[in-house]
Order: C-alpha cells, then sequence, then structure tokens
C-alpha cells in the first residue's frame, strides 16, 4: 500500500470554462486512491501582493493559501498564456509565497495549456523562472506544455486526445512518486 499523499492543484485561470482548470479536474479523477487531491479555490481571494503588508501573520486568505500549500506532498500548476506570460492572479499568488518559503523542495508540475501552437511556451517559460525563485522542485519529466489544447478537450471538459491522457496521467505518477 502506498503512502497517503496530498496534491494541491493551482489553476492559473479563474475562468469558469478555463482549459487550465478542466486538466487539473480531469487529473484529480484518475488519481490513485492514496491520493488527495484539492483544486484551490483560494487565488481569486489574495489580495494585490504587498511587501509592506507581508508580516508575520499575513492576510487570513493569505495564510490560506500558505497554509494549503504547507500541507501539500507535491503541487501541479496548470496555466494558460496571457499576454506571452502568466496570468496576473497567478503571478500575485506566487509573489505572496516568495518570503515564506512555502515552495522550498516541494516537488512541482507545470502544465501550460493554449489553443495556439506553441502550447503557452512564454507562460511556462515565465512560470518555470518564478517557481526557480522560490526553490521548488520541478522533477524531471513534470512539465507539459499542451498545444491546441481547444482541440484535445471537449465543451464539458473530457479529454479527447489519448496521447494528453497519457502524459496528463504521466506527470501525476510522477509527483506522487516523488
Amino acid at each position: 500500500m502506498n503512502k497517503p499523499t496530498k496534491i494541491l492543484a493551482i489553476s492559473g485561470s479563474l475562468r469558469e470554462n478555463s482549459f487550465s482548470t478542466k486538466i487539473l479536474k480531469h487529473m484529480g479523477n484518475f488519481a490513485p486512491e492514496n491520493v488527495t487531491f484539492t483544486l484551490t479555490d483560494k487565488l481569486e481571494k489574495l489580495p494585490h501582493f504587498n511587501p509592506d503588508i507581508d508580516q508575520d501573520q499575513a492576510y487570513a486568505e493569505v495564510e490560506a493559501f500558505r497554509t494549503e500549500l504547507k500541507s501539500a506532498d507535491g503541487v501541479i500548476i496548470s496555466t494558460p498564456e496571457y499576454a506571452k506570460g502568466i496570468p496576473g492572479v497567478l503571478k500575485n499568488a506566487l509573489d505572496w509565497i516568495v518570503s515564506s518559503g512555502e515552495f522550498i523542495d516541494k516537488p512541482t508540475a507545470v502544465i501550460s495549456a493554449s489553443p495556439m501552437t506553441t502550447g503557452g511556451e512564454e507562460a511556462m517559460r515565465s512560470l518555470l523562472l518564478t517557481l526557480g525563485m522560490i526553490n521548488a522542485h520541478i522533477p524531471d519529466g513534470a512539465t507539459l506544455g499542451i498545444p491546441q489544447v481547444s482541440l484535445k478537450i471537449d465543451k464539458e471538459g473530457n479529454i479527447n486526445d489519448p496521447s494528453l491522457k497519457k502524459d496528463l496521467e504521466q506527470i501525476l505518477s510522477i509527483l506522487v512518486n516523488k
């Protein structure tokens, strides 16, 4: 029997029908029984980052997000590309973590998804730079760019591309086994 594992999933999009969120929900559906898979809803509740107010007791919303991260054994971030980078809401959330250290050596998987043929490579690059700055551990094989995502996931969130399903299962397996 495998040890219980907590995976925290973070979508870089607040859109209700976001492909990034659909990807994470799909991954949660095939998580092994020993894995608790939680999709956070904390990003939209975080105040704008300001180092002047990042004290020992930050806002309750910030503390709740930090607590989720601390208790997770691993993190999966799925993000769209917006204006050649990551959406502001995701960057804001990560900025709140820079000084508190919840990502230090935390196994973290990164997925970028885009309807463009590039697969959100600029968002991936930007996100990996930020995660590197906060010392997240990105295991080999735990990154995935998904080009033309709108052709691979239907409106209900079903993944209709067998190769994508396999890639997502592989990423979850890598993260769970770290």
